[in-house]
């Protein structure tokens, strides 16, 4: 069957009924926007002759992802949200605000209140035996090479088989999970473990998705980072680890050539003492640019959904009410 009724005077009447354009409620961008998603998806039927076995089966493919919560899962592996950071990337240009670090994907695994040290800390709770230690440290300075004190360094990561505390409730709380404040001399250093990468659930939606378009859902052994200071751009950044066979063909699209990092294996026992370790572990350096602004909107990342940040902010309120 080949129909093309999309343009059709009695479709585009239909399309503004639809979107609410002839009524006085509502808000005026969502009607604007779903005008045309529906456009696109109405002229998307016509030009590839979608059968109504196809639509449903879509439909019955967006209620699982719905029921399993892996929207923020698949939204990367789609390249959403490297999109949205090309975008970022355009208007900073545009704004002449370049420089420093670069950002990458945030991802759906962040959870807020994580346990705040300064200057140093231990991230794991000890309980995987056989993970490969990791000595991470770096320095945060701002764009002309001075060291930032007191920068905030909030860091998350995966454990050994590729799960996240929080949402594989086998991990104590906030395991892989910390905030730690710069020192004097804008350094940060955690005690931790190699992380490994992971994959979307087999035959999961995400999955389904990803196959039908001949792709894998992979990922490389990577560590997330929020950086933030008064007086500096926010960055939301990850790091990939070199050697890992994903690095370079991951499936959420974060590798950036500057943000692959090297490991160095140490086998010293004299420098693992140094540390407080016992030999061997690999310590991984990443250091941290931060750009300068005045725009206080700049200086914190930006609202999305978060795992316990309502929680925490709503506390944050109430405290600072009750000390007034």
């Amino acid at each position: 069957m080949t129909v093309k009724i999309y343009d059709t005077r009695e479709v585009q009447e239909f399309l503004n009924l639809v979107s609410g354009f002839e009524q006085t409620g509502g808000d005026t961008r969502a009607k604007q926007i779903m005008h045309r998603l529906l456009s696109d998806v109405y002229q998307l039927i016509d030009d590839f002759d979608i059968t109504p076995e196809e639509f449903w089966s879509t439909v019955s493919l967006l209620n699982r992802l719905g029921e399993t919560g892996q929207f923020g899962l698949l939204a990367p592996g789609l390249g959403f949200d490297h999109y949205l950071d090309m975008r970022m990337d355009a208007a900073d240009e545009q704004a002449g605000l370049s420089g420093g670090t670069p950002r990458t994907i945030e991802g759906p695994l962040y959870v807020a209140g994580a346990p705040v040290s300064e200057g140093e800390v231990r991230m794991d709770d000890g309980s995987d035996p056989d993970a490969e230690v990791m000595w991470l440290t770096g320095q945060v300075r701002d764009t002309d090479g001075k060291p930032v004190p007191g920068a905030q360094v909030e860091i998350w990561h995966a454990d050994s088989r590729g799960n996240y505390s929080f949402f594989d409730p086998s991990q104590s709380d906030y395991n892989l999970r910390r905030t730690i404040l710069t020192d004097a001399e804008g350094r940060y250093r955690a005690r931790s473990i190699i992380p490994s990468g992971y994959g979307v659930p087999p035959e999961s939606p995400t999955d389904q998705v990803l196959s039908a378009l001949g792709r894998h859902g992979q990922r490389p052994a990577h560590i997330h980072y929020f950086i933030s200071a008064p007086g500096h751009k926010h960055l939301t950044t990850q790091i990939n680890l070199a050697g890992d066979p994903y690095t370079f063909d991951d499936f959420a699209f974060a590798t950036r050539e500057e943000l692959v990092v090297e490991g160095t294996r140490i086998e010293d026992p004299a420098e693992a003492a140094e540390r407080g370790l016992e030999s061997p572990f690999t310590e991984v350096i990443f250091d941290v640019e931060l750009a300068r602004t005045t725009d206080p909107e700049l200086q914190g990342r930006h609202k999305r959904p978060r795992a316990l940040e309502d929680t925490f902010e709503s506390s944050e309120r109430s405290t600072a009410e009750t000390e007034a």
